[in-house]
């Protein structure tokens, strides 16, 4: 069996790591840098770096606090945000990331995940989805519809297709945000991602509504998910990455621990 991991999330705005409930009403809680380095400490198994104004302001990611975190940190490290190129793809890589997210520009143009992963291997793009549950149609017959532009703009677009599509076009990675459960800290959206995981052949980081300990197991269980993504429940000190682990791994949860 795999280890299952866990990687905190650093959504970044105006080069500060912020957070907000649902995409909104965000509030400044620290610098970057010395979070990822706290967190890569305190035994993270991964770091993602969302620059999460890039995209609705149609500039590219802050490539200098890449380089930053990449230099604090010896895990692998995702960036997204703002790329929508092959060469935004490797002005990221070159500034030490291991994968790239794309998740508007993705939905916008689905030919970049295919040219990165050609041109980078699969193993390097992370599909980002942000998703928010709607009632079933014709258009949208899982019930979830993507939504692109930091949670602004509504697709049209069936979560579970889309899912399927990108896989079959290259992503390595799906990193599944529900933007129903984002920021509540009342557990993650495990219809949503039991959906997703089982429907993919590649590994799926559930994202959105971590509290406690608890929501992790289900997520990583009920929900099959091959990784959990935090955020609110280290920000604010509620439990450390080694609290979360160990309770995991005593639920019988593999776990890669730092001891």
């Amino acid at each position: 069996m795999l280890s299952k991991r866990i990687i905190p999330c650093l959504d970044v705005r105006g080069g500060r790591t912020t957070k907000g409930i649902k995409f909104k009403d965000n509030v400044d809680i620290g610098d970057p840098v010395q979070m990822a380095r706290f967190y890569y400490e305190q035994g993270a198994d991964e770091i993602v770096f969302y620059d999460i104004t890039a995209s609705s302001d149609r500039r590219n990611i802050m490539i200098d606090v890449v380089r930053r975190v990449a230099r604090e940190i010896f895990i692998p490290f995702s960036v997204g945000g703002g790329i929508r190129t092959l060469e935004d793809m490797r002005e990221a890589l070159l500034a030490g990331a291991e994968k790239v997210s794309v998740n508007s520009a993705a939905v916008q143009n689905p030919r970049i995940i295919a040219e990165g992963a050609r041109a980078f291997g699969s193993q390097c793009i992370v599909l980002g989805m942000d998703v928010k549950q709607v009632l079933p149609s014709a258009d949208i017959p899982s019930g979830y519809e993507i939504v692109i532009n930091g949670g602004r703009t509504r697709m049209s677009l069936d979560a579970l297709w889309w899912a399927q599509e990108a896989v079959r076009l290259g992503a390595g990675e799906i990193c599944l945000n529900s933007i129903d459960a984002d920021g509540t800290q009342t557990g993650y959206e495990l219809n949503l991602t039991r959906l997703i995981s089982t429907a993919v052949s590649v590994p799926v980081i559930a994202s959105g509504g971590a509290g406690m300990p608890e929501h992790l197991y289900d997520v990583l269980t009920i929900g099959q998910a091959d990784a959990a993504l935090i955020a609110s429940i280290v920000h604010y000190g509620d439990y450390s990455i080694g609290d979360i682990k160990d309770y995991l791994q005593q639920r019988g949860i593999k776990m890669r621990l730092l001891w």
